[in-house]
C-alpha cells in the first residue's frame, strides 16, 4: 500500500477535509495563491512520475479493452499536463471570490448589515477517466477556500494517485493542510461518499449520461452537472459555407469525446444540396460516420439512416448525425426537442436569425458562427472549470470559482430589538446603502 491508500475510514477523511477546509477558508488571498504557485512546482516537478502513472493506467485500460472515447478522457500526454499546470497557475492570476461585500446596507442608524461571498466547504468530485480534473478542481477549490474530495475511476488511479502527492507537497511546502484535498480510490468509497450529506456540500459528477444519473439518483447532497451533452450546430440559409464546414469539422472533430462536441448537424433545405456535399466530405476525410435523415440521404447517397434514436444520442466519437430542416423555426424546435441544453450554435451572415436562436435555443451556451468547443473554463478565462452545468439555476455553463462560493449576511448593532420595528409604535428602517 502506498501512502496514499494508506487512509482512515472515510468518515474519519470526512472530517479531517472539513476541519481542513475551515483552516483553508480563513486563508489570505496571498497564502491561497502562494499555495497554487507551490502546487505547480510540485506537478512541473513530479511531471515524470505523474506521465509513467498514466502510462501504467492507459496500457491497463486498453488490455480491459476500455471505450475510444474514455481512452481519449485518460490518455494524459505531456501537452496536456503541461497546459493543466498553467492552468492551476492562471487560478491563481484570478481575483479572490472569498470575502467580497455584494450588500453593504444601513438597516437604521447603527444596524448595519452585510452579505460577503464565502466558501461551500468540502467538495466532493467523482469522474471517470479525466485525471486532469484533478489538477482543475483542486485549484479551483484551494482558491476558493474549499475542501475536496476526489474520486477518479478505476482506469484513472495510478494517475489521480501521482497527481494528489503532488498537489499534497505543494500544500505542505505552502504551510497549508494537506487533508483539504483528499483522494477516494474504490468503487464502495463512491457510494459511501454520497451519503456523506452532513459533510459533504455538493457533489460534482463528471463522466458519462448513465453515470451522472446514478450519482444524481443516489444522493441528498445537491449536485452540480449534466447528464447530457448532445450539442448541434445549425448552417442556416445565409451561412458562410466554406466557414460552416470549418465550424463543423472542429466542433465534432477537434475533441470527439468532449461533452461539448456536436451530435447533430441541422442544415437548411435551401443550401443542403451544395453544403452537404462539402461538409461531408471534410468530415470523412477525419473517419467521421455520418448518419442522415431520408432528404440527407438523398444528398449523400451510401450514409447510413439516422434513426430517432440518433438525435437523442451522445456519442462521444466520430459519428455525426445529420438532419435537413426547412427553417429556423424547425432547427430550434429539433434542439429544443433533443438537445440537453449544454452547448448550440448557428452559422449565419443574418443578424436576424441569430438573434431569434440566440434568444429561443434553451441552453447553457449559444453560439454564433463559432465551434461549441469554446464551451470551457480555460477557454472563458475562469482558470478552469469544475464541470458544466446544464441546469437552469445558476451556476450555469463552464463552472469556476462562481460556482464554488455562497453567501452569508452578517450583522452589526448595538442592542437593537426587533420590537422596536413592531406594532403600532413601530419605527421605520432606513434601508440605505452603503
Amino acid at each position: 500500500m502506498t501512502a496514499l491508500q494508506a487512509q482512515p475510514d472515510l468518515l474519519t477523511l470526512a472530517q479531517q477535509t472539513r476541519t481542513a477546509a475551515r483552516s483553508l477558508a480563513s486563508q489570505a488571498t496571498e497564502a491561497k495563491n502562494q499555495a497554487l504557485h507551490a502546487i505547480a512546482d510540485a506537478l512541473a516537478a513530479q511531471a515524470p512520475a505523474i506521465l509513467a502513472a498514466n502510462q501504467a493506467d492507459c496500457e491497463a485500460a486498453q488490455r480491459d479493452g476500455i471505450s475510444s472515447a474514455l481512452y481519449a478522457r485518460l490518455k494524459l500526454d505531456e501537452a496536456k499536463l503541461q497546459s493543466a499546470i498553467v492552468g492551476v497557475r492562471d487560478v491563481a492570476k484570478l481575483p479572490d471570490p472569498i470575502g467580497q461585500i455584494q450588500l453593504h446596507r444601513e438597516l437604521d442608524a447603527g444596524l448595519v448589515m452585510k452579505r460577503l461571498s464565502c466558501p461551500l466547504g468540502v467538495l466532493g468530485v467523482i469522474f471517470e477517466a479525466r485525471p486532469d480534473a484533478v489538477m482543475q478542481i483542486s485549484s479551483l477549490a484551494v482558491k476558493s477556500g474549499n475542501g475536496v474530495i476526489l474520486k477518479g475511476g478505476k482506469e484513472a488511479v495510478h494517475s489521480c494517485e501521482a497527481l494528489v502527492k503532488a498537489i499534497h507537497q505543494g500544500l505542505q511546502r505552502a504551510g497549508l493542510d494537506p487533508n483539504s484535498v483528499q483522494l477516494l480510490t474504490t468503487r464502495e468509497e463512491t457510494l459511501a461518499l454520497l451519503k456523506l450529506d452532513q459533510y459533504v456540500d455538493l457533489i460534482i459528477p463528471r463522466g458519462s449520461n448513465s453515470f451522472v444519473r446514478f450519482v444524481q439518483e443516489n444522493t441528498r447532497i445537491p449536485v452540480l452537472g449534466h447528464a447530457d451533452g448532445i450539442c448541434h450546430l445549425y448552417v442556416d440559409a445565409a451561412a458562410d459555407l466554406a466557414q460552416a464546414v470549418t465550424i463543423a469539422v472542429d466542433a465534432k472533430t477537434q475533441y470527439p469525446a468532449a461533452c461539448n462536441a456536436i451530435e447533430t448537424l441541422l442544415v437548411h433545405q435551401s443550401i443542403a444540396d451544395v453544403f452537404l456535399p462539402q461538409v461531408a466530405q471534410a468530415l470523412q476525410s477525419k473517419q467521421v460516420e455520418l448518419r442522415g435523415d431520408a432528404p440527407t440521404q438523398q444528398i449523400l447517397p451510401g450514409i447510413q439512416s439516422a434513426t430517432e434514436t440518433d438525435w437523442a444520442t451522445e456519442y462521444s466519437d466520430l459519428v455525426l448525425a445529420i438532419r435537413v430542416v426547412d427553417s429556423l423555426a424547425a432547427a430550434i424546435d429539433h434542439i429544443n426537442t433533443y438537445g440537453s441544453r449544454h452547448t448550440e450554435a448557428i452559422v449565419t451572415e443574418d443578424a436576424a436569425a441569430a438573434a431569434t436562436f440566440m434568444g429561443q435555443v434553451d441552453a447553457a451556451g449559444v453560439y454564433q458562427n463559432c465551434s461549441t468547443r469554446f464551451a470551457d473554463g480555460f477557454r472563458y478565462g475562469f482558470g478552469a472549470e469544475v464541470g458544466i452545468s446544464t441546469q437552469k439555476m445558476p451556476p450555469r455553463g463552464p463552472v469556476g470559482l462562481e460556482g464554488l462560493v455562497t453567501y452569508k449576511y452578517q450583522m452589526v448593532g448595538a442592542g437593537h430589538l426587533a420590537a422596536t420595528y413592531a406594532g403600532k409604535e413601530a419605527k421605520p428602517f432606513t434601508h440605505r446603502d452603503l
